[in-house]
């Protein structure tokens, strides 16, 4: 029984969303919670990895369970659930206890063929970044990097946009052995908020390692006058690594929303996705 599962997390105090002994992730905590609900040992799939400090508000995972652990799902103190796949998230939330940094906001059967990986089309990530016209604001410290100086917002959003398309994205991520960096960016751009925060919203079919903080530090050298607009395609187009700008912090990173295709086109898509991974 597949279970899709819809998730948000404060990742200041977890080491990513990757299982890894010893430490703390958003795997590891998801997964001992479920776990304790049915029994046995789960194993969850993800829309994406996000790195530590990465915050989420609409991560998407699926969880394959089997008959002995649906039965236990089913089975509520003897009682029959209405709706045992949408009870999970309930279940979860009392596991979890109150105020986590952790949480599953709805559970559902998943359709067929879905695949919470393999089946996203793409993902969407937000940045916020506070300079001296935002000034620094104590309650948001933990998803917002503050910076000093002013930056041009209009130079950071031509350059972001002047980015978009089918490109290798090498010099904007960290290499990873055996790993394409060739991406679809599908949206880029720069705005303020009516606090005066600069906000940047990012979409891409997928994201290589580091990717969005790498883009974002880009911008803001643009902003600060350090780069100019039209030095990110000559970056990106040199296929490296540069020191040319920062990798600014994860703690202004969110990843928001994951999209997927109408379900009767759900395996197509993860079959699809998995003959290019495989390819690559």
């Amino acid at each position: 029984m597949r279970i899709r599962l819809d998730i948000a997390y404060d990742g200041t105090n977890f080491r990513g969303w990757a299982k890894q002994p010893g430490l703390r992730t958003v795997q590891g905590t998801l997964e001992t919670a479920l776990e304790r609900i049915v029994g046995s040992d789960v194993h969850f799939v993800v829309a994406g990895r996000t790195d530590a400090g990465v915050h989420a508000a609409g991560q998407v995972a699926h969880v394959d369970l089997d008959e002995s652990q649906w039965a236990r799902i089913e089975s509520r103190h003897g009682r029959t659930s209405d709706d045992p796949a949408g009870s999970i998230a309930h279940r979860m939330r009392g596991v979890l206890g109150a105020y986590p940094d952790v949480t599953v906001h709805r559970s559902s059967l998943a359709p067929e063929g879905f695949d919470a990986r393999f089946s996203a089309v793409w993902r969407r990530y937000r940045y916020r970044l506070a300079d001296d016209l935002a000034g620094f604001d104590p309650a948001r410290r933990l998803d917002t990097t503050s910076i000093r100086g002013l930056l041009d917002t209009q130079a950071m959003d031509a350059a972001a946009r002047s980015l978009i398309g089918l490109h290798d994205f090498a010099a904007y991520c960290k290499a990873r052995d055996d790993a394409t960096t060739i991406r679809t960016l599908l949206d880029y751009r720069w705005t303020r908020d009516a606090d005066g925060v600069l906000v940047a919203e990012v979409k891409a079919d997928a994201f290589c390692h580091s990717m969005v903080r790498a883009l974002v530090g880009a911008c803001t050298a643009v902003g600060a006058q350090r780069l100019d607009v039209a030095d990110l395609v000559v970056l990106r187009d040199a296929l490296q690594r540069t020191s040319e700008f920062k990798v600014l912090a994860a703690r202004g990173l969110t990843l928001t929303e994951v999209g997927y295709p109408a379900d009767e086109l759900l395996s197509a898509r993860a079959e699809q996705t998995r003959a290019r991974r495989d390819a690559e």
